[in-house]
């Protein structure tokens, strides 16, 4: 199951990559007709200019503002006005009528073009300078002539006070027909409407065009959600891995989003098809702008509600409770951050500066992040645990000088029950970085006492203890026979000291002291058997006459000393190789009197 949800989660970011290849094969489809997702003002030109010009009377300081002014003059049908947009070459002699050009141009968009939204449109007086359009040259839009696609273009003039004027290029206006009944034939909307709403006008346009909007947009979306719903229908049916329930989910995911989108690319080509006004699909640019925004945050909404709960799932299927705490609280500041980012962009789609704005989110994210430093710090500690599993909420720990049991494991804290039943909680980022014993997942437990015997004990005696307590461990069960050792490490001032070393197979720790004590209690009776004892930190005084040097064993030594003396064989500072040649394996090893078996090992 882990393998599972691990291979899907894996394939989220293909299905991520096919889903933006498919937009960008739709934008490329369309892209005569509309460029659908500009956010904001696209020109990276951010200079100011040296000297700020006076406002233009007809607001052509920026091509944005000539585009809107041309509208606002068409959709009054002042076109003495709406010829003031127009530049002329200055090449010709003749002069054609302004006038006419301004309606032969509105027909034109009306007809067989499309202005771009005017987010996508500069708002400054320079215009766009990565276009590769010239400086003084801007595209606003595309229209057709005689099936040739051609740019809508605006140039920038010099104005009579000095400043800059931008005006609806003389090659632009050189491509509009002089003969414009072929491209003014009733169109669509002309055709079905009745007379009375063609001739009642709202905002400059026959109603009849407002209510054909509201029209295409119904049909627009009705036809994206039967098309999408038989492409989800018959999915299924010709590949096998979309009935899985994960697969199916990720395809749902993305139903809605790409629904959202399809409808918005029916509703703008419907819309130029039926013949509807330029002046209306231009108020309504900056919507399908915003549509096509909204599907693509509603796609990443969705992905992350997805996602979020296969790793819900996978956590809740091994009991890893903080982790989903986590993954909870991850997945609301995702959302909290498409939500921020969503509005932003949509202020900046309709105009608002957002600058300002966004600088001082900047300095209040840096404010925020420097007043909740240690907060942060917890909450990257939280996460470390999480991912590494160096506790588990019911283990029993040691952390730093706390020892006791984990009761929960939070975003900023840790909780631990300690033996005296209180709870301490320790800040994660210095709970991550504490040395952690967890003696949860030890398999048996380490008993290793040191029997510390009286000094009367003699050899034979630690002899007899070494061969009895081993054969109580041998003999436990309870106790692992590898290691399973005694050994008889050394005298102190106080003590001779045994050393037991082995291990109680149990994972219980009330189960190891009851063995511990049954072990203990066994070795007490096998100590007392021996007739010796254990010993404790005392000092015993022994009160007798001093015999003192015996001379006749010296006398001996100094002979035996001298001897080797004389033959040159005293073994000092260190043995010659021949005599250690002659010592080697000289000891009977084991001691005479142990079981001969040992021997054979």
């Amino acid at each position: 199951m882990k393998n599972h949800y691990t291979a899907i989660i894996n394939k989220i970011p293909t299905y991520i990559t096919n889903f933006l290849l498919s937009i960008i094969l739709l934008a490329a489809i369309h892209t005569d007709s509309f460029a659908q997702f500009p956010i904001g003002d696209t020109s990276k030109n951010k200079a100011k200019d040296e000297k700020v010009w006076p406002p233009d009377s007809l607001g052509r300081r920026s091509p944005r503002g000539t585009v809107e002014g041309f509208l606002n003059a068409v959709a009054a049908r002042d076109y003495d006005n709406a010829a003031l947009y127009l530049r002329l070459d200055p090449k010709l002699k003749k002069k054609p009528n302004r006038v006419k050009l301004a309606q032969a141009l509105q027909t034109l968009l009306d007809a067989e073009g499309n202005l771009y939204p005017y987010s996508w449109i500069s708002n400054q007086p320079n215009g766009m300078t990565d276009d590769k359009l010239g400086a003084n040259l801007d595209r606003v839009g595309i229209a057709t002539v005689n099936g040739e696609p051609f740019d809508l273009l605006l140039e920038s003039t010099v104005g009579p006070d000095g400043g800059p004027i931008w005006l609806f290029s003389s090659e632009t206006i050189g491509r509009i027909p002089v003969d414009t009944t072929k491209i003014a034939e009733q169109t669509f909307v002309e055709k079905a409407s009745p007379e009375f709403l063609e001739k009642h006008y709202w905002g400059g346009v026959p109603i009849a065009h407002w209510m054909a909007m509201v029209v295409i947009a119904i049909v627009a979306y009705a036809a994206a959600f039967i098309i999408i719903a038989i492409i989800v229908h018959i999915m299924p049916l010709v590949w096998k891995r979309a009935r899985n329930e994960s697969t199916a989910g990720i395809i749902q995911s993305f139903v809605l989003p790409i629904r959202l989108y399809l409808a918005v690319w029916l509703f703008v080509v419907g819309s130029r098809e039926a013949g509807i006004s330029i002046i209306v699909r231009q108020r309504l640019n900056d919507v399908t702008v915003i549509v096509g925004l909204v599907a693509i945050l509603l796609l990443l909404w969705q992905l992350l509600d997805f996602i979020s709960t296969l790793i819900e799932k996978q956590m809740a299927h091994h009991g890893n409770h903080s982790g989903i705490s986590a993954v909870l609280f991850l997945r609301r500041a995702a959302k909290v951050a498409l939500v921020v980012l969503g509005i932003i962009f949509i202020l900046s789609t309709f105009g608002v500066n957002v600058t300002t704005w966004l600088a001082a989110l900047g300095i209040g994210g840096i404010a925020l992040a420097l007043g909740t430093q240690k907060t942060v710090e917890n909450f990257v500690g939280s996460v470390t645990l999480i991912a590494d599993h160096p506790i588990r909420v019911g283990d029993f720990c040691k952390a730093g000088d706390v020892t006791g049991t984990v009761e929960q494991i939070g975003m900023r804290t840790t909780r631990i029950r300690t033996g005296d039943r209180t709870i301490i909680s320790i800040p994660n980022g210095d709970f991550s970085s504490m040395k952690i014993e967890n003696f949860a997942p030890r398999d048996r437990f380490l008993f290793d006492p040191v029997l510390n015997l009286r000094f009367e004990t003699t050899p034979e005696q630690i002899r007899y203890l070494l061969v009895e307590l081993r054969a109580i461990l041998y003999a436990h069960p309870k106790v692992s026979p590898d290691p399973a050792r005694i050994r008889f490490i050394g005298m102190t001032a106080d003590a001779l000291k045994l050393e037991v070393y082995a291990y109680i197979d149990t994972t219980s720790n009330d189960e190891f002291l009851e063995v511990q004590e049954d072990l203990l209690l066994r070795f007490m009776e096998v100590v007392n058997a021996s007739g010796s004892g254990f010993a404790f930190p005392s000092q015993t005084l022994y009160f007798a006459k001093d015999p003192g040097v015996s001379k006749e064993k010296a006398t001996e030594i100094e002979a035996k000393v001298q001897e080797w003396r004389d033959a040159g064989e005293i073994q000092l500072p260190k043995f010659s190789e021949q005599r250690i040649s002659e010592l080697r394996n000289t000891i009977p090893y084991p001691p005479t009197g142990s079981n001969p078996n040992l021997a054979q090992t």
